[in-house]
């Protein structure tokens, strides 16, 4: 059984896909034995409430430095014995050396088919803004592997999300979750504690094992 480490530090909502789908049964070889949030007020810690996982406050403010606060939640993530790191929400920047200690372990979903509208400064509705400032007629959600470059991991999934017209940020924010990240990240989460998905030379292969 692998476990599952999710960092948050807000409402939650890709915490809870995930949360329903181990629920239903669908993340069989993996359990989610911690969430820990940056933020003391964000909803995500009462979702972990609600379903019972034990959760944890780390405020970036109360460390001196990126570094230290990297180091300190390695050490906690190693004392609980996690084995992946779900970024679900998670607005704090985390060490190389923490990318380094868990490469190929931390996986993120970013609301943009990446390489676009990815990197530093698109997170949150920015990245919806942008694409609707861009004009593009598709958008997306990507699942990828965390390293030191934001945004620049190892793709482990991508899911195409049509742009309708007179969509806002919010409406488009709303449907991309819906359609994509939700379904995506569980799916990633799943298929990593199955041991399916393997990086050879920066890119992740999805491997099918039989019964």
């Amino acid at each position: 059984m692998v476990n599952v480490a999710v960092l948050v530090s807000g409402g939650g909502t890709n915490l809870q896909a995930i949360l329903d789908a181990q629920a239903r049964g669908e993340i069989p070889n993996g359990r989610i034995c911690a969430v820990i949030s940056s933020r003391e007020d964000a909803y995500a810690l009462e979702r972990a409430k609600q379903a019972q996982v034990p959760a944890m406050i780390m405020r970036r403010k109360d460390y001196e430095s990126v570094q230290a606060y990297s180091d300190a939640l390695e050490s906690l993530l190693k004392d609980l014995d996690v084995q992946l790191v779900v970024l679900a929400g998670f607005m704090t920047v985390l060490a190389k050396s923490f990318c380094e200690t868990f490469e190929n372990r931390i996986i993120n979903v970013h609301p943009a088919l990446i390489p676009s509208f990815c990197g530093n400064g698109y997170y949150g509705l920015h990245v919806h803004e942008a694409a609707l400032a861009k004009g593009v007629k598709v958008s997306g959600a990507t699942v990828h592997f965390v390293n030191a470059i934001t945004d620049g991991g190892p793709i482990i999934s991508q899911k195409a999300v049509e742009v309708c017209e007179g969509d806002t940020p919010e409406i488009l924010q709303k449907r991309i979750m819906e359609q994509a990240e939700w379904k995506l990240l569980p799916k990633a989460v799943s298929d990593f504690c199955d041991g399916k998905l393997t990086v050879v030379d920066g890119i992740v292969h999805h491997i099918e094992q039989n019964n």
